[in-house]
């Protein structure tokens, strides 16, 4: 079982029973060629569409796809998706984080970044001298920059906290 939203409006739920296609409970009889690795030929109640995926995004379940030049919005979700839903934990990936703390001691040596600024995953926070060897930390999820606790040249203690995340 699939559900498809198209465009954040029409939700379409398809599943595959017997060889046979039901979209919202119905059959449907299609006709599907690949003509090669993102374009698809469709044959649907005596008409002719070409299908091209124009992007694809595995982590997120959304692709935008090309049909005789007008282009649709998908959101793709299965049945396990739907149970993730229903128990209330489809927002497990999204990492809720309020802080950050120093890993280990050292000294702060340089500060990457300035409160109020939004930061992506993996973008760079401050850079920590420690064992003689500097240490770029980064930050484990898309943040708000609420506060800074440390300036440079501040000697840290492991599990100090160095920033406050909005």
């Amino acid at each position: 079982m699939l559900k498809i939203k198209v465009n954040g409006q029409f939700i379409f739920e398809v599943i595959d029973e017997n060889k046979q296609k039901l979209v919202n409970g119905l059959p449907v009889d299609i006709d599907l060629c690949q003509i090669n690795k993102h374009t698809f030929h469709v044959l649907y109640r005596n008409h002719s569409y070409v299908a091209e995926l124009i992007e694809f995004n595995k982590q997120e379940k959304t692709c935008i796809v090309k049909i005789n030049s007008n282009r649709y919005s998908m959101c793709i979700t299965d049945q396990f998706d739907e149970l993730l839903h229903q128990l209330g934990m489809d927002n497990l990936n999204s990492l809720k984080i309020s802080d950050i703390k120093a890993p280990m001691p050292g000294m702060v040596l340089k500060i990457l970044v300035s409160e109020g600024e939004e930061v992506k995953k993996g973008g760079n926070l401050l850079v920590l001298e420690a064992m003689k060897m500097e240490n770029i930390i980064k930050s484990p999820a898309d943040v708000i920059i609420k506060s800074i606790k440390v300036k440079p040249s501040d000697k840290v203690e492991k599990n100090q906290v160095m920033f406050v995340f909005a």
